[in-house]
């Protein structure tokens, strides 16, 4: 399978200034490319990276990668559909820049070109802006961008509004500094791209070319790496590899083919093995569990990857013993916690801590097998529970049933 047809049958395509043209280059020659992001935090989060990896998958075919992250457009803001972005103070974008460059160095093997558009737009005066690059696009161009008609009941800003030019003259600069043809990325910066290959042609009288990726969603139309309005970070210091483990686990089976195809290097026969194999069996997860190691591997490693595997076993089956402190706090950052000070009758603690309801029902669920310490089930009424039940004198893991877990932190 041509490179071309691959990325249809993932499902990569979406907007195409030339087809033909676009499918000659990626399949027939070897061409300059960028994607660009802006610099709104100091990580980019798993949303992006389906166009990363697209974009390695560029790389991977033999065409030569450029990363833009946008030092001058991120002082803007690109305009969103709904409100206007916050500016960003001029130090903060300078920190992010720092670590976005870091972590796409890393993902790209340190074989990708990174540039920052500041450096080619710090010099640019206004009235050169205007007479450079505005005087060669028309108004009413800018209004027909679907972005920008979002905006126009509720307001947008000339900042907000001139947006597109700047990320058309990136285009522009890149093509005259780089041979650079091609543009790729999410299908939100399509009106963006269409800008750079309306200056290009209107300025240097040549062609170049851009496609969108549609943008990633869950089942439920919320877009991909999101999790209860936080982003799933692709720096492992501020999203751990066992937090990612659970979110890519968790992945709905009616999403899980799709997501193989966009976000990892597995052939065309290995993924339909794998949905043959999840069709036939979907309690084994087979798909979810790719998923999960093929990110994590990508981003953060296989030794991250089993660090997250033997956690995420360790919760399933309560074994947690062999856990570190450090394991316990990654797992449990999030979940509730109840402090212990003395040793006290494991019944009472239940109630006073809420985890029962009452005596009678904490009876009940210790009579029954359902409570236990760090994987091992009490059925004495009269445990004590006490901090020589600790994981490094500190973690008591409490589970009652078979999903409901409690951190015990010991004094």
């Amino acid at each position: 399978m041509k490179l071309f047809d691959e990325l249809v049958w993932r499902g990569l395509i979406k907007d195409l200034s030339n087809k033909e043209e676009i499918e000659k280059l990626l399949n027939n020659e070897k061409v300059t490319f960028y994607w660009g992001t802006d610099p709104t935090a100091d990580s980019l989060h798993l949303g992006h990276y389906s166009s990363l990896v697209t974009a390695k998958r560029l790389a991977k075919a033999g065409h030569n990668p450029i990363l833009l992250v946008g030092g001058a457009t991120g002082l803007i803001g690109d305009p969103r559909p709904t409100a206007e972005r916050e500016i960003i103070a001029k130090d903060t974008v300078l920190k992010n820049i720092e670590g976005i460059k870091k972590q796409v160095s890393d993902i790209f093997d340190g074989k990708a070109e990174i540039v920052n558009n500041y450096d080619w737009t710090k010099d640019i005066s206004f009235l050169d802006f205007l007479r450079d690059t505005g005087k060669y696009i028309n108004v009413n161009y800018m209004l027909n961008k679907d972005i920008i008609q979002r905006r126009l009941d509720t307001g947008i800003t000339f900042a907000e509004f001139s947006y597109t030019l700047i990320q058309g003259n990136d285009f522009l600069e890149l093509y005259k500094r780089k041979n650079c043809v091609l543009q790729c990325e999410g299908s939100d910066q399509w009106g963006n791209i269409t800008t750079g290959i309306e200056l290009i042609k209107k300025k240097l009288g040549k062609e170049a070319f851009g496609f969108t990726m549609p943008l990633i969603l869950d089942k439920f139309g919320n877009k991909f790496g999101k999790s209860e309005g936080n982003a799933l970070w692709l720096d492992k210091n501020k999203t751990s590899s066992y937090e990612l483990y659970q979110y890519l686990i968790n992945t709905d089976d009616s999403m899980v083919i799709h997501y193989l195809k966009v976000f990892t290097f597995l052939s065309k026969e290995e993924i339909e093995k794998i949905e043959k194999e999840q069709l036939e069996h979907p309690e084994t997860r087979v798909g979810q569990k790719a998923l999960a190691h093929e990110i994590i591997k990508d981003l953060h490693g296989e030794e991250e990857y089993m660090k997250a595997l033997k956690m995420s076993e360790a919760l399933f089956s309560g074994d947690v013993k062999d856990l570190t402190g450090k394991d316990i706090d990654l797992i449990f950052k999030d979940a509730e916690k109840k402090e212990l000070g003395n040793e006290m009758i494991l019944v009472d603690f239940l109630v006073e801590k809420g985890i029962c309801s009452s005596k009678r029902e904490a009876r009940e669920f210790i009579v029954g097998g359902s409570i236990s310490l760090n994987g091992d089930k009490v059925t004495d009424l009269e445990k004590q529970i006490s901090k020589s039940d600790a994981i490094e004198n500190k973690y008591i893991i409490l589970r009652r049933g078979k999903k409901k877990y409690f951190l015990i932190l010991c004094k």
